[in-house]
């Protein structure tokens, strides 16, 4: 069996885990409703406050050699677990901001932002996405928090607002994730006076 999919998910409290003929699995929680389509091979069975995720044999392919049920065995189990996180706790994703002059501010739900360019650029949440903007305490760097209870949501999410402005390698000015380490460049002047000493 795949080592993943075999383990089985502790449902908290007032958390609920069903799925339909079609194979989407619905997860109710405290902080709302998540909807997966699985693959219609793949189970989802729930035993008091227990889910397991069952494939339909221990064969690591199906008929159609394209069907990889150990693959999918713990894929779904993972999608599953993610989406129980998710209406319990949620997932969130900070974003630190680096440059002189840029800047983050909330304007009711709508993220501004001030990242160099001739005009600030307004990022409108998609449907369960939540935007925040604090400071960060030892750099005073503005900080984006993006959250939500769909984990891949949230992470897409904060792809695109970095994309905006991504970390340019020779002073590191952008955006970037919390935390994310930048590789930069030694740039021309390093050049010029290697040159100049021959």
């Amino acid at each position: 069996m795949s080592r993943i999919g075999k383990r089985p998910i502790v449902l908290p409290a007032g958390v609920s885990v069903t799925q339909d003929e079609r194979g989407v699995v619905t997860v109710k929680g405290p902080k709302g409703t998540l909807q997966k389509a699985l693959h219609p091979s793949i189970k989802v069975v729930q035993e008091d406050n227990i889910v397991r995720v069952e494939r339909p044999s221990e064969e690591e392919t199906g008929t159609n050699r394209n069907e990889n049920f150990r693959a999918l065995h713990g894929l779904s189990r993972t999608l599953v677990a993610n989406m129980v996180e998710g209406v319990t706790k949620g997932f969130e994703k900070q974003l630190e901001i680096q440059g002189v002059g840029f800047r983050a501010a909330m304007q009711g739900k709508v993220l501004q932002l001030n990242v160099g360019y001739s005009h600030a650029i307004e990022v409108l949440p998609r449907e369960g996405i939540d935007f925040n903007v604090t400071t960060d305490p030892q750099t005073r760097n503005p900080v984006i928090v993006v959250s939500g209870i769909d984990k891949e949501r949230v992470g897409q999410t904060a792809a695109e607002i970095r994309s905006l402005r991504k970390p340019e390698p020779y002073k590191g000015k952008g955006i970037r994730y919390k935390g994310e380490v930048i590789r930069l460049k030694q740039g021309k002047s390093g050049k010029r006076g290697a040159k100049g000493k021959k």
